[in-house]
């Protein structure tokens, strides 16, 4: 790539540039951990303490979804803000956030600057990074303004306009964002959006939300521009099939799984069963909104949906997780090598060696430590190790559901569980910034090659 050919120090550059976005993340966690830890926002008027200040700040920054505390029950109107003000930050990414302050103070942004916001929303043609990222903001806020709107209709049926606005603002920034959080506490503490599993307006408005917010600025940028799918770039068509196969998939899996599961499915009729269902589908790409409960899941439903929470959402987005693309260059990667073939293509393009490579590193390193973590958390807290992984595979891939109930974790756990978060939303993207846009090092020399027994 030529993308920062102007200055001649790529490989120079990734190192600061990945330390700027994860060092810019870490304040803000802490900023935020700090404004929560006041008395103020707190609904009961006391200070919730170090640690679940620290938790919220992180799960909300990191757009993850898991607390120590009930949302509603626990946060005043300030704290809430707080909370709304993080989702947003973490969901649009902090360098959008940066250069939405850029752009309302008329301030030129800098090709620094230019530069750190391309390789943290992914353009790959410097020329077009503050045109870009005005058009994503533009977009997002309005698609974030139109699930409000919708959303606040359908809560006027049931509360007061300012109480219908706050939720229908709060839910949709949520949503979009693939946060997780809810606000609906003051119907049943922790039963996230299990009061609105049967309204159908409700579900479907999130899910269009979390679907719009998981596919990536990049794929919304060119469906727009190109109305035929034969003109998308290879990636848009990868992204658009693999998220669409995956919610088709995941729908009738716990279908399959849970249709006569009485504490899931079972007491649903039969368009209530399937509503379910997709919004479990889509709420493990990264969202976290819960319609049934996690924990009553057949053991066969837990484990499709730790496998569906570990690939998450598309490069570029607000979602987490491994990427889709990712999972499907691993999915075609197995498939030549098993049919005897060294390439991977697709599309009638090939897939450079380097981006197979990328993509394995970055799904080992995922499952060795949602596996390594879940041993931990298993061995210190009063939770078996299925639920113990739901619980690390949650945080790592962001997507902010659990079986067990994070409060139950122990304090160790609690402290895993922030790592995770953190490398779930900032750690993939550091490694990517810092290390696979590097161009590797020549090497001086080379050992004879030796044969081995593989398989």
């Amino acid at each position: 790539m030529t993308m920062f050919s102007r200055k001649g120090k790529k490989s120079r550059q990734a190192a600061p540039i990945s330390r700027m976005i994860a060092l810019a993340f870490l304040g803000i966690i802490l900023l935020g951990a700090a404004l929560l830890n006041l008395p103020a926002a707190s609904r009961s008027g006391r200070s919730a303490g170090p640690l679940v200040s620290l938790f919220t700040a992180t799960s909300a920054t990191c757009v993850t979804g898991l607390t120590l505390a009930d949302t509603w029950t626990q946060w005043s109107p300030f704290g809430l803000s707080v909370i709304l003000l993080m989702i947003e930050i973490g969901g649009l990414g902090f360098m959008s956030a940066a250069s939405l302050a850029y752009f309302s103070l008329r301030r030129k942004i800098s090709f620094q600057q230019q530069l750190v916001i391309a390789e943290s929303i992914g353009v790959q043609n410097m020329g077009d990074v503050v045109t870009h990222q005005k058009r994503m903001l533009i977009r997002a806020f309005a698609v974030e303004g139109i699930g409000a709107a919708l959303l606040t209709l359908r809560f006027l049926a049931e509360y007061p306009f300012p109480q219908a606005l706050k939720l229908g603002v709060f839910h949709a920034v949520s949503a979009f964002c693939n946060a997780g959080f809810d606000i609906l506490g003051f119907r049943s503490p922790g039963a996230s959006l299990m009061v609105y599993q049967r309204d159908p307006f409700v579900c479907l408005i999130l899910s269009a939300l979390v679907i719009l917010g998981g596919l990536g600025f990049l794929v919304w940028d060119e469906v727009l521009r190109e109305h035929r799918p034969s003109r998308w770039s290879v990636y848009t068509r990868l992204v658009m099939i693999t998220s669409g196969a995956l919610l088709l998939s995941g729908t009738l899996v716990f279908c399959l799984l849970e249709w006569s599961n009485p504490a899931t499915l079972g007491p649903f009729s039969v368009p209530e069963k399937l509503l379910a269902a997709f919004f479990q589908s889509m709420t493990l790409r990264t969202a976290g909104f819960a319609a049934v409960d996690q924990g009553a899941l057949t053991p066969a439903g837990k484990a499709v949906s730790i496998f569906y929470m570990l690939i998450g959402g598309s490069s570029g987005s607000t979602a987490g997780g491994l990427k889709t693309v990712t999972f499907v260059v691993l999915l075609m990667f197995l498939w030549n090598r098993m049919r005897g073939h060294y390439t991977v293509s697709v599309f009638h393009r090939t897939i450079s060696n380097d981006h197979v490579l990328n993509a394995i590193m970055i799904f080992i390193l995922m499952i060795t430590l949602a596996f390594s973590s879940a041993v931990v958390v298993c061995a210190t807290s009063p939770v078996d190790f299925t639920d113990a992984l739901y619980e690390t595979v949650s945080a790592i891939g962001t997507v902010g559901l659990t079986a067990a109930g994070t409060a139950r974790m122990s304090l160790p756990a609690k402290w895993l569980i922030m790592l995770l978060m953190y490398f779930g939303r900032v750690g993939v993207l550091t490694i990517s910034v810092g290390f696979l846009r590097k161009k590797p090092a020549g090497e001086k020399y080379r050992y004879a090659n030796t044969d081995l027994l593989i398989g």
